[in-house]
């Protein structure tokens, strides 16, 4: 009995290691085949960004038959380094990501990423540059202009400092957010970059300026400022108040020009009364913290600072500046160039 067991445990493994022997053959012979195959063709296709191109399958056509030697179509697919022609499509400042594979009958598939801008910036003296995703330098481009968020007074500095680079990542945040809100994509002019590192929105409607602050919740920063517009301007006017400050959480402080002040004090009076009862209502309805505007107005704000205390209506003052004449319109600090559809 035991020389019989051994025989067929013998005979066992005799026959899987033929077995596994014959498949890797096979696979080995496919493998050989497949390297001694002729590339059939290649397809191009892109990803990332709206249906304009910043590069298009042209460009990276020319990109990958000056790095394969003038063609690749005829050529034995194991003669086609694909790991460089991935390298080399990287290299393009347009390019986020490139990957290359042949398939089962020896066709070529380029799949490349996009990198989408995300804002435009203007330095002091007037050159401009794109940003993407990661807050990285993006040049501009001969075949088409981004509509992107625009931002102005950055650095002319050629290396930037760690601060400037923290700079541009709030840059980064904030037309992020901008991007995703059709409303203010449509009524943000430009946003000012001031010397201490704060922001100051320049809007499309209205001569008013908003005070923005840091990048630092920017978020609840635009739904205070909604909140005004939808509840105050829509009432007042947006050519009432001169500016905007939406940076101190809870509050939305205002300073008016001075002539509308008497222009339309009775009707600024029923508007307040209005908004007051309004508040107040809403108020008895839920447990929201209000917006301070200038010690009166009280309009809803986030709940996402529902815990936070309130900042004292006296450390926040409305400033009025009497003044003859109505001051003129705010310029921005950089003011961009004539739009041209090939920039």
């Amino acid at each position: 009995m035991g020389a019989k067991q051994t025989i067929r445990k013998i005979l066992f493994i005799s026959l899987w290691l033929c077995i596994g022997g014959g498949m890797l053959t096979l696979l080995l012979a496919a493998i050989n085949n497949k390297k001694k195959g002729l590339c059939k063709g290649y397809s191009i296709s892109i990803k990332g960004g709206d249906k304009n191109r910043f590069i298009d399958e042209k460009d990276i056509e020319k990109l990958m038959l000056k790095n394969a030697g003038g063609t690749i179509k005829g050529q034995p697919v194991e003669t086609v380094n694909l790991n460089k022609l991935e390298q080399e499509l990287r290299k393009n400042v347009w390019v986020s990501r490139a990957e290359l594979y042949f398939d089962n009958q020896d066709y070529l598939h380029v799949a490349v990423i996009e990198k989408e801008p995300v804002a435009r910036v203007f330095t002091q003296d007037g050159n401009s540059f794109y940003i993407d995703s990661a807050a990285n330098r993006l040049p501009l481009s001969d075949k088409l202009s981004a509509r992107v968020p625009v931002f102005t007074g950055f650095t002319n500095a050629a290396k930037l400092a760690k601060a400037d680079s923290a700079i541009l990542n709030d840059i980064k945040n904030v037309a992020t957010f901008i991007l995703h809100d059709d409303f203010w994509m449509a009524q943000v002019a430009q946003i000012e970059l001031t010397e201490t590192g704060n922001m100051e929105m320049v809007p499309v409607v209205g001569n008013h300026l908003i005070k923005l602050g840091t990048a630092e919740n920017i978020k609840q920063k635009f739904r205070r400022l909604m909140i005004f517009y939808q509840q105050i301007l829509s009432k007042t006017g947006f050519e009432k108040y001169k500016v905007i400050d939406v940076q101190y959480e809870g509050q939305v402080v205002v300073s008016k020009f001075a002539q509308d002040a008497k222009i339309d004090s009775v009707q600024l009076k029923k508007n307040v009364e209005k908004i007051l009862q309004e508040a107040k209502q809403a108020q008895a309805d839920n447990v929201e913290k209000p917006i301070e505007i200038k010690g009166r107005y009280e309009i809803p704000v986030d709940t996402a600072r529902e815990e936070k205390p309130e900042l004292p209506a006296e450390e926040i003052r409305t400033e009025e500046k009497k003044q003859d004449k109505p001051d003129e319109e705010r310029k921005p600090k950089t003011l961009m160039p004539k739009k041209n559809v090939n920039n």
